[in-house]
């Protein structure tokens, strides 16, 4: 059940914020309830559903004009603020009503040229939906519990069975002039409703004030929650679930086999892979083929999951990547021919968009949302667990019967909702999933943020969990980490595994954890120099076969970058347990770079110095000029450049040598200039 989460000491808190203006105070307390909506993944999601509010305005000239704030194109309901609900004159729009047509570019004109302030985003398409219900607030929303009702083949009946004539059918018709105009129609025939619900689509309520707005939407959602909840059957027992490798490599299999479609070169896209009770116990299903085909919860859903998902049922799974790239490769032809059966009808304006999948159900695995970045497979896999949820309340309340294909087509190929997806040009990296060991190190966390600034999806490793947690909120909620001790056996398979499960893949490998272990060799124990081997070498060596593993299921290359050191070069008194393994990995890096540049995989590194971080902490900053008799800063700038290098500049490094396509075997030198040091 939903839960009704106004509180008057809130409310009074946004008006008060809001000053004495009577105008601002009912538009705080219309952010107030749009937020508490937006909030809630169960009544909206991802810029779905928009609210309204009529007020009155003062234009340029200091004349009183009547008013629409509407959801603006963009914004989210969850963080909407003042400037997220553009203020429309209500009189032209009142006027278009009297037009027998309109079309949807018109209607946008109309409503931009119609703004209060020119620089406001686009109104919400449903602006006249909303102007034309003769209430001051409007909320509409896209629930769960609703999606199920409104998709049921005999939606008239169980409508009226739990709401009476409390709330009035609107057939399908596509947002716009139409079904605003069909929707006031409605209203005025059923002049004692409460609310409409729009067949296929979602639900409107209002009232005279934003409380008794908000207190119908969760009223009437609720009201269909408990008549599902009588309906709806025991969960399936899910198939047993994969093991963490056998996952990994199904991911790894389905990232490559969509790969294998893209021009080369073309980032692979991102996945986002969902597995709990309720998806695990849908996926029990033995209707997940039938169910496939009918297509989405709410129309404008098909922009960010297609009108299908992809299946791969156990039989594909376990036939591997052989019969997982046919999966695909029979998704592709469906969608072709969805487009040349559907396109037609327009003329040759459409140009067909990618016939790659945005959602899969896989059994055994979980559902995976499918993006170009990580925030996109986010919310295709959100969308796609809450259209689970509409299906099997659905089915067993009647049936799951959204819109057919033209509508489908119509909606997915609609420019207003093509707007919604944003142009230009894509960053760099976007795509790309980078591992960074280290990472929540000085040099790991910088090097994360730098390709972060590119587009890259991030995952980072460290050994600390808790600055591990620190590094995360600081690269942001749509990128992930695992907390491990590398030098244990096994755990960087396991972290690349991780990385697998939380992305679909991996592209990019930053090889970055270390330490400086310190002795004279000829007096070092035995067990200080080990350590630094598992530590300094083996993990780099365990990381990048575990790397070259995934980047070989994928079949589209990969990348591995080593943060070597100067040591490995130019060995320094004391430093001999530290630079031995480093002077190792400097060969490794060579040795992995003659053997897998056939196949794409490019491997190379950085030499940096005197970089502050684990390594070179304040105290032997401060010991180490103290023994020079020079201060720390000419300690630090200590380099033909006479300038510190910090840990951006060995990011930035990273970066070039990722970016870089035709670079391999490349060990590239961060120091400022240490002539001692250099390679050339």
């Amino acid at each position: 059940m939903i839960t009704n989460r106004w509180q008057d000491a809130e409310a009074r808190a946004m008006q008060e914020a809001a000053g004495s203006d009577p105008m601002a105070r009912e538009l705080a307390l219309r952010i107030y309830t749009s937020r508490l909506i937006g909030q809630n993944p169960d009544l909206v999601m991802h810029g779905g559903g928009n609210t309204s509010v009529k007020l009155r305005a003062r234009d340029v000239f200091g004349d009183e004009v009547d008013v629409i704030h509407i959801k603006g194109s963009g914004w989210d309901l969850g963080t909407i603020e003042a400037q997220g609900l553009p203020a429309v004159r209500m009189a032209p729009l009142m006027r278009l009503r009297d037009l027998a047509a309109l079309s949807d570019e018109e209607m946008v004109n109309v409503q931009r040229s119609n703004l209060l302030d020119s620089t406001a985003p686009n109104p919400s398409v449903e602006t006249l939906l909303h102007a034309y219900l003769p209430y001051k607030y409007v909320d509409h929303t896209h629930a769960t519990a609703m999606l199920a009702l409104a998709n049921l083949p005999e939606v008239a009946e169980a409508t009226r069975e739990i709401f009476g004539d409390k709330l009035a059918l609107v057939p399908y018709v596509m947002p716009g002039f139409a079904l605003a105009k069909l929707a006031a129609e409605t209203f005025e025939a059923h002049p004692g409703c409460e609310g409409l619900l729009l067949v296929n689509h979602g639900h409107f309520a209002w009232g005279p004030d934003a409380k008794s707005s908000y207190d119908k939407i969760i009223e009437h959602t609720n009201m269909v929650e408990a008549w599902l909840a009588d309906r709806r059957p025991e969960p399936l027992r899910p198939v047993a679930a994969m093991s963490q490798a056998d996952r990994a490599g199904t991911l790894s299999a389905l990232r490559g086999a969509i790969g294998a479609h893209l021009p080369e070169g073309a980032a692979m896209p991102v996945f986002d892979l969902r597995s709990n009770d309720v998806v695990d116990a849908f996926l029990a299903r033995d209707d997940l083929d039938t169910l496939a085909t009918r297509g989405v919860a709410t129309p404008d859903h098909v922009i960010r999951t297609k009108g299908h998902p992809l299946v791969l049922d156990a039989a594909s799974v376990a036939g591997g990547a052989e019969a997982i790239a046919a999966a695909v490769d029979r998704f592709v032809a469906d969608y072709i021919a969805y487009f040349e059966r559907q396109a037609p009808r327009f003329g040759g304006t459409k140009r067909m968009l990618s016939p790659l999948p945005n959602l899969a159900w896989i059994v055994g695995v979980g559902l995976v949302g499918i993006g170009a970045d990580a925030k996109a497979a986010r919310i295709a896999a959100d969308i796609g667990e809450q259209s689970q949820r509409v299906m099997r309340d659905g089915e067993a309340a009647g049936g799951f019967h959204p819109i057919g294909e033209p509508d489908l087509f119509d909606m997915e190929y609609w420019s207003l909702e093509q707007a919604k997806l944003g142009k230009g040009k894509a960053p760099a990296f976007q795509g790309r999933i980078v591992l960074v060991t280290g990472g929540a190190g000085a040099i790991g966390l910088a090097t994360a943020q730098a390709f972060k600034a590119q587009g890259a999806t991030i995952f980072l490793v460290d050994r600390d969990a808790a600055a591990l947690k620190t590094a995360l909120g600081t690269v942001g909620g749509d990128h992930g980490g695992f907390a491990c001790d590398i030098t244990q056996p096994g755990a960087p398979a396991e972290a690349v595994m991780a990385c697998v499960a939380r992305f679909g893949g991996l592209d990019i490998l930053v090889s970055n954890a270390g330490a400086a272990m310190v002795g004279d060799i000829a007096t070092l124990p035995d067990e200080t120099l080990r350590a630094s081997f598992e530590l300094n070498f083996f993990s780099h060596l365990a990381f990048a076969q575990a790397a070259t593993a995934v980047f070989r299921a994928q079949g589209r290359g990969g990348q591995i970058l080593f943060n070597v050191s100067k040591q490995a070069v130019n060995p320094g008194k004391g430093f001999g347990a530290y630079g031995l393994p480093k002077a190792t990995s400097f060969f490794l890096l060579r040795q992995l770079a003659l053997e897998l540049g056939a196949e794409g995989i490019r491997v190379n590194g950085i030499n940096a110095d005197r970089i502050r971080s684990g390594l070179l902490t304040p105290e032997m900053i401060a010991a180490r000029a103290s023994a020079r008799q020079i201060d720390e800063a000419s300690y630090m700038g200590g380099n033909l450049l006479r300038r510190e290098v910090e840990t951006r500049h060995v990011a930035e490094g990273f970066v070039m040598l990722a970016a870089s396509e035709r670079t391999t075997a490349h060990v590239l030198t961060v120091d400022g200039g240490n002539i001692e040091a250099a390679l050339r």
